[in-house]
């Protein structure tokens, strides 16, 4: 088990883990540090992790950046905490998220564990090979389910809808399983190129993110 933990970086992901840290009663600073633990952004990782003195633990919380980015530093490992984050919100964030825990080797296996449950992280292992892949995965469920819902509310605002209530369908889509309801479920073409006539009428920019939708619905998800 690590007691001293230096975090660099201290934006969404850094200000949470570090704050978590300190209710875990870790001590949290650079002076002889057995873990330093990089929370910044991506294409920052190699030159921080290289200007750190070969010794301690050092760890990324990157979903995308392979171990080799860590480099010279043989005891490394990360782990990525499988959730978005936002200032306003604080440590409680981290609990019950999923954290992908990727090393080389059996100790940094074991202290990327601690680590990820320390957090408040339910942790997986990831091969380092994978996580392109694993990165993708996360893009789908995160970032484009933001696209979707601006698609959608320029859908509801121009129907005169709110597109607040928007969010429980959202929300209840989740807690249903993903169970897939509506007219592609019902076979319902007749309904379906209604959508297309009345985007294209009222919001042409949507007409591929639709068809796209569409086609993928079909091809996956019934």
């Amino acid at each position: 088990m690590l007691k001293r933990i230096h975090v660099i970086g201290s934006g969404r992901v850094g200000s949470a883990v570090s704050a978590r840290l300190s209710e875990r009663g870790l001590a949290l600073g650079a002076d002889a540090p057995e873990l330093v633990l990089l929370c910044v952004p991506d294409g920052a990782i190699a030159a921080v992790a290289a200007s750190v003195e070969p010794g301690p633990w050092v760890a990324h919380v990157s979903g995308a950046t392979p171990l080799a980015a860590l480099a010279p530093h043989a005891r490394r490992f990360s782990v990525h905490p499988l959730q978005t984050f936002t200032r306003e919100r604080g440590p409680e964030q981290l609990d019950g998220a999923w954290g992908a825990v990727t090393a080389e080797s059996k100790a940094a296996t074991e202290q990327g564990l601690w680590l990820a449950e320390t957090l408040g992280l339910r942790p997986f292992e990831l091969a380092d090979s994978a996580r392109t892949l694993y990165h993708a995965g996360a893009v789908f469920a995160s970032n484009y389910l933001v696209t979707l819902q601006r698609a959608a509310a320029l859908l509801f605002e121009s129907a005169g809808a709110p597109p607040e209530a928007l969010e429980p369908l959202m929300r209840g889509t989740i807690e249903n399983g993903f169970e897939l309801t509506g007219p592609i479920a019902r076979g319902d073409w007749d309904t379906v190129a209604a959508h297309r006539a009345a985007i294209h009428e009222h919001r042409a920019e949507l007409d591929d993110l639709y068809e796209t939708l569409a086609g993928a619905t079909l091809a996956l998800a019934t």
